[in-house]
């Protein structure tokens, strides 16, 4: 939805063997010497032959057989969020009064079949998945002439990192990650179990039934998900950074990346910092082909010989060996009743954590800056995106509606806000460099009050309008650590990959019901 700014910079490209092929391009790739090609056709869409004339979508030429009477049984309401396809809207069903999350995809934004494979492959995951206690709850999908909705468990708890960072330091515990790591797991076997691959395990894509203490944790999010047949491999790079498995780079893998996923989770859960961490992509992925997660630095030493052992197994780079979601399951640390400690973790560990969740907001500072310096014809397509979302012509989007892009926390995002949780910085500098060194200088210049050449402290502070240290925030951007931020350093901030590359899913809302 492209307002998820956070170290989950998203990769997809190729095909895969034994799956179904993705219409969205890569986004970011390592080396690519010797890959193996695709060997699966792109399946057709029995409802819809062939490309788009250009003249009728292929979605709205396309018949979904789902049921056709959504507006007599659901009640829409205010607004979760938006995607490329479509929006997601709190609904109430008129017989019960249950309060659901409803996603709304266009069909006239489906131009090509593989659009419409892609809804209807989501589509059959939630179904395949129906009833599972970790999984967001699939009610129905229903379409009429122009959009095709889909009816699913509202989850209102908030995110994953979000509940941590809310715990007070003392009642963080090894056996509180334990018990979320148990319910991924859960998740990943299950899945698993269907022959399907989730391929996009993080925390952002989990999110609390509700907001009690005991809340299950239910994955939200399998806009990359895809079924695999026994024995076959992808050979496409899907995913996000962070959290990519070795094999998934070596563009031959399957199920087991699910697991190294959950392995990075865990290790952030612990430490609160990433095993793999470099300042580009590329960078990253050569950190996760070559390097191993490190140990001995601080909080580990402290940390249970049970949970370290835990945390190498699944971060085993040969997936060969890499324990099967059910295998660590079974693993005395996880499993319930296990022996993870209920001795409070090292404070550092949520101080990591919200050095992490603070630079992401350092980084919707600078977007931000960066979104003001675009033109008019920049900004007419996303000008008619905020006025359909700005109900009421005020100018401005309530905080309920867009919860997440409101960097200043004023309770309300403004058009500039919404510009900048939009942007795709990637994009804008291929395409033109000059023009982007300039806008970087034009950005950079409304932080450097005193215009000579450095952001300090004192006028990140003065524009930011933050309390407290501002010191988490230089810190990853300040690569020279001399205390300031330089043009190359606040170019090098917008490139890195602690900013989501905005990249849709397949039904066009990624993580419907964040905002």
């Amino acid at each position: 939805m492209g307002a998820c700014f956070s170290a989950n910079a998203k990769i997809r490209g190729g095909t895969s063997s034994g799956g179904t092929r993705s219409s969205r391009k890569q986004q970011l790739q390592p080396e690519q010497k010797n890959k193996e090609p695709t060997t699966q056709p792109q399946q057709k869409d029995r409802g819809c032959k062939g490309r788009s004339s250009g003249l009728v979508p292929c979605g709205r030429r396309t018949d979904f057989g789902y049921a056709k009477d959504f507006d007599s049984r659901y009640s829409v309401g205010k607004l979760l969020g938006h995607g490329q396809f479509g929006y997601t809207f709190v609904a109430t069903e008129n017989a019960t009064g249950e309060r659901v999350a409803v996603k709304r995809i266009d069909k006239n934004k489906m131009v090509l079949p593989i659009a419409v494979e892609d809804v209807k492959r989501e589509v059959k995951i939630l179904q395949a998945l129906k009833g599972h206690e970790n999984v967001v709850n699939f009610h129905n999908a229903f379409e009429d002439d122009s959009y095709v909705y889909i009816v699913m468990e509202l989850c209102e708890g908030g995110e994953l990192l979000d509940r941590i960072l809310a715990k007070k330091d003392s009642h963080y515990t090894e056996k509180d990650a334990a018990i979320v790591v148990r319910q991924m797991l859960k998740v990943a076997a299950e899945c698993h179990l269907h022959g399907l691959v989730h391929r996009d395990m993080k925390p952002e894509n989990f999110l609390f039934k509700s907001t009690k203490e005991d809340s299950s944790l239910k994955a939200t999010d399998f806009g990359l998900s895809d079924f695999i047949k026994p024995g076959k491999k992808f050979y496409d790079i899907v995913g996000s950074a962070y959290y990519v498995a070795p094999e998934v780079l070596k563009r031959k893998s399957g199920p087991e990346s699910d697991v190294w996923s959950i392995g990075v989770i865990t290790y952030i859960l612990l430490c609160g910092r990433r095993p793999f961490w470099d300042r580009t992509e590329d960078g990253i992925f050569k950190e996760v082909l070559r390097n191993k997660p490190d140990f001995r630095r601080k909080p580990w030493p402290t940390i249970s010989n049970s949970a370290k052992d835990f945390v190498k197994k699944l971060l085993v780079k040969d997936p060969r060996v890499r324990l099967t979601a059910a295998q660590a399951l079974s693993h005395p640390w996880v499993r319930e009743g296990g022996n993870a400690s209920e001795i409070p973790l090292d404070i550092s560990v949520l101080a990591n954590m919200r050095k992490f969740v603070k630079y992401s907001r350092l980084k919707q500072f600078a977007l931000r800056a960066i979104a003001s310096t675009l033109d008019e014809d920049e900004l007419a397509n996303l000008k008619d995106q905020f006025q359909a979302i700005d109900i009421d012509k005020s100018g401005a989007i309530s905080l309920d509606e867009m919860r997440q892009i409101d960097s200043n926390t004023d309770g309300l995002v403004d058009f500039t806000e919404f510009v900048a949780a939009t942007l795709h910085v990637h994009q804008m500098e291929e395409h033109d460099s000059e023009k982007w060194r300039s806008r970087c200088k034009a950005a950079f210049e409304k932080f450097d009050v005193d215009r000579d050449g450095y952001i300090t402290p004192e006028e990140l502070r003065m524009h930011t309008g933050l309390k407290g240290s501002i010191e988490p925030l230089l810190e990853e951007a300040d690569i020279d650590k001399d205390g300031k931020i330089s043009l190359s350093e606040f170019r090098k901030l917008l490139r890195t990959a602690s900013m989501s590359s905005n990249v849709p899913s397949p039904s066009g809302v990624r993580n419907p019901q964040k905002f």
